[in-house]
């Protein structure tokens, strides 16, 4: 036994119709192995959209703590460092490709 909301029913009825399933449990039985075929990715994408606007935010925030009257050169070696982080926690970071042999 199932129990569907009317809403439910009726884009089930809808699917029924569109690929000639002859009943009701037939179109579930379906609709469940369709759903046990889909393969999901283990953690969400990230987009590159919000990869970028995480990046643009965090040089606005490093520009304002950062000394004003340092060389711009200087200022950007700074920034750099700071988004990049150490070397020893670059290794560990999961948003970065490991490199081969690792």
């Amino acid at each position: 036994m199932v129990r569907l909301e009317p809403a439910q029913f009726e884009a089930l009825d809808g699917w029924i119709k569109k690929h000639a399933v002859e009943s009701r449990p037939e179109a579930i039985r379906r609709l469940v192995e369709l759903g046990l075929k889909v393969k999901t990715p283990a953690r969400p994408v990230s987009t590159p959209g919000r990869r970028l606007r995480a990046q643009e935010l965090a040089i606005k925030a490093i520009d304002k703590m950062i000394d004003p009257s340092a060389p711009p050169e200087e200022r950007a070696q700074r920034r750099r460092r700071l988004t990049t982080g150490p070397t020893e926690f670059r290794e560990d970071r999961v948003d970065l490709p490991k490199a081969k042999g690792k």
